[in-house]
């Protein structure tokens, strides 16, 4: 039996399409014929709806996958201030537990053939007054893919996150370019500047560039992304293993 995949979807700041590029690849993997599940490990951000908390982000995850996973695993903290996630849970006194999210994780990759982990934020969002989500991601020991908004400053915002996932010891499997700002300058030369260095330094290749979108779709997004040479990726990396 094949080993299940996993990975780690991490982006350049708030904001920049995190969440539709993880939904993005699950129906890309759902169309390669593979079991996909979605985790949102910590959501702030909430709101109710038929006695239920609902998470925007995560519902979108949900809507995208073809493996459901209880909302426990799936989100084993929701948090309902929409604020830094080390800001709402404390004002909700929770400890976001990273101990729980993994064990969490080994739960959900037991029920599909590959698990899409998106986390919150940039890479170094705070999680507790000495745990971040690059600890997060260093404990699950996952693959990373690093999605950048297309804007002013985008170029050092994504060296920097691909040198913080390699300080990590993590491995950055691709990138994907994602054109939030209709109006940036010179996009093409942007990402190009981008493909050459994470190239070159880790390895990592572009794996697509989703134009402008609007409204965002995640299932037309997909189109614009090769889930087959992640896949390719993950699989030669041996991810989830």
């Amino acid at each position: 039996m094949t080993a299940p995949l996993s990975l780690f979807v991490t982006g350049t700041d708030t904001e920049i399409g995190k969440t539709l590029v993880s939904a993005a690849l699950l129906h890309g993997f759902a169309a390669l014929g593979l079991r996909a599940a979605a985790m949102k490990p910590i959501a702030a951000g909430a709101f109710e709806r038929d006695g239920e908390w609902h998470n925007e982000d995560a519902d979108q995850l949900d809507a995208a996958a073809n493996v459901a996973l209880p909302p426990s695993i799936r989100t084993p903290f929701l948090l309902k201030e929409a604020a830094a996630p080390h800001i709402a849970a404390a004002r909700e006194n929770v400890s976001l537990d990273i101990a729980r999210i993994v064990e969490a994780h080994q739960f959900a990759v037991q029920q599909a053939d590959v698990v899409v982990v998106e986390g919150v934020g940039g890479f170094r969002v705070p999680l507790t007054d000495v745990h971040d989500t690059a600890d997060l991601a260093f404990a699950l020991n996952l693959p990373v893919v690093l999605v950048v908004g297309m804007r002013l400053g985008c170029i050092s915002h994504a060296l920097l996150s691909a040198e913080a996932i390699a300080a990590r010891g993590l491995h950055l499997v691709g990138w994907v370019a994602n054109q939030i700002d209709p109006g940036m300058l010179f996009p093409a030369e942007n990402i190009e500047a981008i493909r050459l260095r994470l190239d070159s330094q880790y390895n990592a290749p572009l794996l697509g560039t989703i134009p402008r979108l609007t409204p965002p779709d995640a299932r037309a997004a997909t189109t614009y992304i090769d889930t087959s040479l992640l896949l390719d990726t993950l699989r030669s990396a041996g991810a989830g293993q």
